[in-house]
């Protein structure tokens, strides 16, 4: 009988030690500085629809004048996204865009998408950190 309940005891505790592996694996976004908003114009490279963030990669720069370089905004899942109304075709390799976003805390060029103007004119828009949060859209 306490060797079924032992049993049972390490059961539970290898499921709950399953359940909190997933919650760790998500990254922080103290990355971000989430108090300043970047503008890169430009030319999508690449819109890397892929879990667990979707990467668009915009060659362009964010002032006037200035040679363009490589940008990589970090956006919410695929499925967080599909259920906004995007599509791994909502952006495609050479689109003109301007891009807002959250700029990395470190100077890189990249960060935490806030909105994105497409060559139609229409503006999309992902907050990221609501989006990840759990229950989140």
């Amino acid at each position: 009988m306490a060797r079924r309940y032992g049993l049972f005891a390490l059961g539970a505790l290898l499921a709950a030690l399953a359940d909190a592996i997933p919650a760790q694996a998500h990254h922080s976004f103290a990355m971000f500085d989430f108090s300043k908003t970047v503008t890169v114009r430009g030319e999508v490279k690449e819109f890397q629809w892929t879990n667990p963030h979707v990467v668009l990669w915009v060659v362009g720069t964010t002032s006037p004048g200035a040679a363009p370089e490589p940008w990589a905004v970090e956006l919410t899942s695929p499925g967080n996204l599909t259920r906004m109304g995007w599509s791994k075709r909502t952006l495609n390799p050479g689109d003109r865009v301007e891009v807002d976003f959250s700029p990395l805390r470190d100077g890189k060029h990249g960060g935490g998408f806030r909105s994105v103007k497409l060559p139609s004119g229409q503006v999309m828009t992902a907050n990221l950190r609501d989006l990840e949060k759990p229950g989140g859209r």
